[in-house]
């Protein structure tokens, strides 16, 4: 099976992060997020994997050279004008075969039962299928009582409504409703599906784990539910002096250095970061390279 990562978006809302990385090579538990969404897609049966890249596409590139360890075949599609969602998967059009094909969002972190809904999509023969769950800040998505999606908003009645997930299952015939060479949201493909009364629905996932980090908070969370037992996560080559202080939980990069009677709490710290003596880093992300010699709250460092 083939699948798609959406990860060509500027990621405007985890910036300044984002002004150093692609949202995609950000790390969770010093893993970047493109390497956990793949492992979560090969799990499901994919073995085949081509992401879209326009914000800074050539890190992305980079990141393949180095090697892939999922072993997965990967592709990497650039986009030199930005294309939208929808743009996006069609300008992918040549790669796929005549199967249904995952599309999932390049910030999604989850454990959803991607088995399941490829085979509700197969069984129902559905055009699309958008993977849903009740997520009362986004639920934007209402469908019927036979899974029908009849709206999406904003601007429609919410009562009842649910969240897309970002993960979806489309068969190829869909590319067909998408216009050529131009920037175009899926969403306005969606919607021109359901005018026309074709076969888009919803599956709704329960019991799941689902993060979108689309802010730093949002990052920093996604870091804690993904540490071990301990709730410290230290790379290799890192130098903590014994005068320092890990509180609460914390993630630590390859060759960072922690100095004497500095203090790292709920915060991440990327590769090659120093926290100079007496510093302080709580609730915060240092991006790599950073000589931390402030101290920072509930704040963001980057070289």
């Amino acid at each position: 099976m083939k699948a798609m990562i959406l990860a060509a978006g500027e990621g405007r809302r985890l910036r300044p992060l984002t002004n150093v990385h692609p949202k995609v090579l950000m790390p969770v538990v010093n893993r970047p997020i493109i390497e956990r969404i793949i492992e979560f897609l090969k799990i499901h049966g994919v073995r085949e994997v081509i992401v879209n890249a326009h914000h800074h596409y050539q890190k992305i590139l980079d990141y393949t050279k180095q090697g892939n360890p999922s072993a997965i075949k990967m592709e990497i599609r650039i986009e030199k004008e930005i294309l939208g969602t929808g743009g996006g998967i069609k300008n992918t059009q040549d790669f796929w075969d005549k199967e249904p094909f995952p599309v999932i969002n390049g910030d999604i972190l989850t454990d959803i039962d991607l088995g399941r809904v490829y085979e509700f999509h197969v069984k129902r023969n559905n055009l699309i299928t958008m993977v849903l769950h009740d997520f009362p800040i986004y639920n934007m998505v209402r469908v019927d009582n036979e899974m029908n999606i009849v709206s999406i908003g904003p601007g429609t009645n919410l009562h009842g409504a649910l969240a897309f997930t970002g993960v979806q299952v489309i068969s190829p015939e869909v590319l067909d409703f998408i216009p050529d060479n131009k920037r175009y949201s899926i969403k306005a493909c969606y919607r021109r599906l359901i005018d026309l009364r074709k076969p888009i629905r919803g599956y709704v996932a329960k019991g799941h784990r689902w993060i979108d980090i689309g802010t730093v908070p949002d990052y920093l969370r996604s870091n804690f539910d993904f540490l071990p037992a301990e709730k410290i996560a230290i790379a290799n080559e890192c130098c903590i002096d014994p005068d320092a202080t890990l509180e609460d939980w914390t993630v630590i990069g390859k060759r960072s250095s922690i100095k004497r009677a500095a203090l790292v709490k709920r915060s991440v710290l990327w590769n090659n970061v120093t926290v100079t003596e007496g510093i302080r880093v709580v609730d915060s992300v240092v991006a790599s390279g950073v000589v931390l010699e402030k101290d920072l709250v509930e704040g963001v460092a980057i070289g």
